[in-house]
């Protein structure tokens, strides 16, 4: 045994003496590997990441059961709508000298101190941010840890305030201790994430196992005819694949090495990648063992495996494989059977309710939509296959490409079919990812006449100071006090609505209440209800300040309201009853919160910035949000151009890995028939001929790919989008791109070979022979 290997060994760089075509051959399988286990080990990461992501998580859950000896810090949530983005801002105050320090801060910020992450002083000194930094406003006076966050790129800050003042404030935590994990909430897998989870694996693994297998069989010809030769001297056929063995290990082993060191030089970088719009901290991307040991295991043994199955013909008939014999018909059950088992789960679900049995579906989906991008690889091959054999005639060129393909057309299959995964996970990818980000928001768009601009929400004790600070900024026509309520039925049906009470001119900004008096109600249509729905009917205020309703006053809704089309009404405010202050005359309303809407004629987002910084005075106590429709479209545009990018960078990534297998195998077939096209270059053959023919050879493939990858893409995608129920949107720009990156590639690939195809075929070359 050991003879064999050390020969495989020998043989691998040469047969004792170091040959170019053995260091081409040797290097292009280390490539091939050290590429796929460089991308295996960061999926290897995986599981390590979300662990660590998990811990710092569990570590920052505040604790709020009183502890003897500690001293509760104060803390409250406050959420900052910055228009096109959003900040998450925490407001902390000691109560003695045994606080608990949240994680991450060194101590805890004083009145009018604020404490950052990075990426939160990063977006706070940004145009985007000046709303929020005109809110917060503070002295900055230190740097969130890495204990404090989550990802890297988290926008965290803490805000000192006054024990006086947060002691008595509204949703306020006292907090003994962090590090609770039992408050953690559990996640939840999406029929979305369900759908895309498979599929991706399979677009971006299975080129790069495609492409190890291809630079493994690197001189697979050379290969066969040597050890057909050994074969036919009489060695057994155990030798021989142990031979063979040896000869691919060591390129395997090599890549194995150099993939490691390379995912080891570029782990440092990942801090600052920026993934589905998340950076993640490079020491969390480290492998588990078990991972590492696969991966070391599995992938040369996937680089043997590839050398000692393609020797069926040297082991059975290796006279065949010195003559050049014909190859054998292939088998197409299982391939015609994991399109067909892909085809039945993608079809089920068209006789399931949309986002019925979400988690069952999921999987289904998931499962359903990877058989059938694998089946694309497998009949990728059968296909070329039947269509070679069917063409007759035409030019040179396409005469010597069709004969070429229809001796041997597996091998080109096999590469282009890692280019077609590509395409049809594109399609798949792309589309969800178009679907969900240009999809309407549900409701009505109406806007009133000035458009809204800012919503301000804040407790009645600070109206009149809101107003005050305002007074600057925008006349008071422009300004909207609405109060809001909860009604529930008197006679203990359950019925309820929320109410709005404001004039005339307030409730116009949220409906078109047309002609109005002091005295008037209005209710808000909703779909399958009545507009008149309330009329008549008894009902008392109610508040939810504690665990138990705190019941109010009675009121009776007055039996001539009048009903509003829900398409002519804010879409929040849809079913709402509206009613003026009139119709409350002699009710008592409970202290319940209110709104200021900020009206403006031109420009709105400008507005939101100046309303923005007149009421920073009030810091926390005023919660502020854009008007409807303002930045949602600049937010899912953003959305949509990160997922767009991301997936056309990976997409041409594994393009020009499949680009380079292709490449490959173009060599080697050169290699391989240098002396037949020396041959056919002294008989008058012009170079240009012999170059088409490289081309339409590569061509052919790609081109039946590319008719499967649409229909295997569309197949996938159709089920997935009228399961979630949203309206099919493709982007036809992105797939042409990437179609025409798919023929960029065969004209490359081809380009690239006509040096070696020129020294091929001189007549030097045919007298060497």
């Amino acid at each position: 045994m050991i003879r064999d290997l050390m020969l495989g060994l020998r043989l691998a760089v040469g047969g004792g003496r170091i040959s170019g075509q053995a260091l081409l051959r040797l290097a292009m399988t280390t490539l091939g590997v050290a590429m796929a286990v460089t991308v295996l080990l960061a999926a290897a990461s995986v599981p390590t990441l979300v662990s660590a992501q998990e811990e710092r998580e569990a570590g920052q859950a505040p604790s709020v059961v009183p502890e003897p000896g500690v001293d509760p810090l104060y803390q409250l949530d406050w959420f900052i709508d910055a228009g096109a983005d959003y900040v998450q801002a925490t407001v902390v105050a000691p109560s003695g000298d045994h606080t608990p320090v949240p994680p991450g801060l060194d101590r805890i910020p004083g009145p009018g101190e604020v404490i950052l992450s990075p990426a939160a002083a990063e977006f706070l000194a940004s145009p985007e941010g000046r709303v929020a930094q005109e809110r917060i406003g503070g002295t900055v006076v230190g740097e969130v840890g890495q204990a404090g966050l989550v990802t890297a790129n988290d926008v965290v800050v803490y805000v000192g305030a006054p024990l006086e003042t947060l002691r008595t404030a509204e949703n306020v935590d006292r907090v003994y201790g962090f590090g609770g994990a039992d408050s953690l909430p559990g996640d939840s897998f999406g029929v979305l994430t369900a759908a895309l989870v498979g599929p991706l694996v399979v677009v971006f693994l299975l080129p790069l196992l495609i492409f190890v297998t291809t630079a493994s069989r690197m001189g697979a010809a050379q290969r066969e005819r040597r050890l057909a030769a050994l074969r036919l001297l009489g060695v057994s056929s155990r030798q021989v694949r142990r031979v063979a063995a040896a000869e691919s290990l060591l390129g395997a082993l090599v890549g194995l090495l150099v993939g490691g060191a390379l995912f080891a030089v570029l782990r440092p970088l990942i801090g600052r990648i920026e993934l589905f719009d998340t950076r993640f901290f490079p020491e969390d991307f480290t492998p588990t063992l078990l991972g590492i040991a696969a991966i070391a295991v599995l992938v040369p043994a996937l680089a043997v495996g590839a050398a000692v199955f393609g020797l069926r013909r040297v082991v059975v008939e290796p006279l065949g494989v010195v003559r050049q014999a014909r190859p054998r018909r292939r088998r197409m059950g299982w391939r015609w059977s994991i399109a067909g088992l892909g085809a039945a789960l993608m079809l089920s679900t068209l006789f399931v309710e949309q986002r019925a049995h979400a988690d069952l579906v999921g999987v289904v989906l998931a499962a359903g939509s990877t058989l059938l991008l694998i089946s694309v690889v497998a009949l990728l091959p059968w296909a070329v296959e039947k269509l070679v054999n069917r063409l007759r005639g035409g030019s040179p060129a396409w005469q010597l490409a069709v004969r070429r393909l229809q001796l041997d057309s597996g091998t080109a299959s096999r590469v282009v079919s890692g280019l077609v995964v590509v395409l049809a996970g594109a399609i798949l990818v792309q589309t969800l990812i178009g679907t969900v980000s240009t999809g309407q928001p549900r409701g009505s768009q109406w806007q009133p006449t000035p458009a809204l601009a800012a919503e301000l929400r804040l407790p009645a004790e600070h109206v009149t100071e809101a107003r005050r600070l305002l007074a600057d900024t925008v006349t008071s026509t422009d300004v909207h006090q609405i109060q809001e309520a909860v009604l529930e039925s008197v006679d203990g049906s359950g019925s309820g609505a929320f109410v709005r009470i404001g004039d005339c001119a307030a409730l116009a900004t949220l409906a078109e209440v047309g002609s109005c008096a002091d005295g008037d109600v209005f209710v808000v249509g909703l779909d399958g209800s009545p507009a008149d729905r309330h009329a008549g009917e008894r009902m008392r205020f109610v508040t939810y300040t504690t665990d138990e309703p705190e019941y109010g006053p009675t009121w009776t809704v007055p039996g001539d309201v009048q009903g509003l089309p829900s398409e002519k009404a804010n879409r929040l405010v849809a079913g709402e009853v509206l009613t003026t202050p009139g119709a409350l005359r002699g009710v008592e309303l409970p202290d319940a919160a209110h709104t200021l809407y900020v009206m403006a004629d031109g420009d709105r987002a400008g507005m939101y910035e100046a309303v923005a910084a007149a009421i920073s005075p009030l810091k926390w106590n005023v919660s502020m949000s854009p008007g409807p429709g303002m930045f949602e479209a600049e937010r899912l545009e953003e959305v949509a151009g990160t997922m767009t990018g991301l997936l056309l960078t990976a997409s041409l990534f594994v393009l020009a890995v499949a680009a380079l297998s292709l490449l490959l195998v173009s060599i080697e077939q050169i290699v391989e028939r240098r002396r037949p096209l020396a041959a056919l270059s002294a008989s008058g053959v012009p170079l240009s001929v012999l170059a088409r023919s490289a081309l339409w050879q590569n061509t052919v493939p790609v081109a039946v790919g590319v008719l499967l990858a649409v229909g295997a893409g569309l197949g996938v995608t159709l089920p997935t989008v009228r399961y979630i129920g949203l309206d099919i949107q493709l982007d036809a720009g992105l797939l042409g791109t990437v179609c025409g990156a798919a023929v960029l590639t065969v004209l490359v690939s081809t380009v690239l070979s006509l040096p070696l195809l020129r020294q091929v075929t001189r007549l030097e070359t045919l007298r060497s022979e």
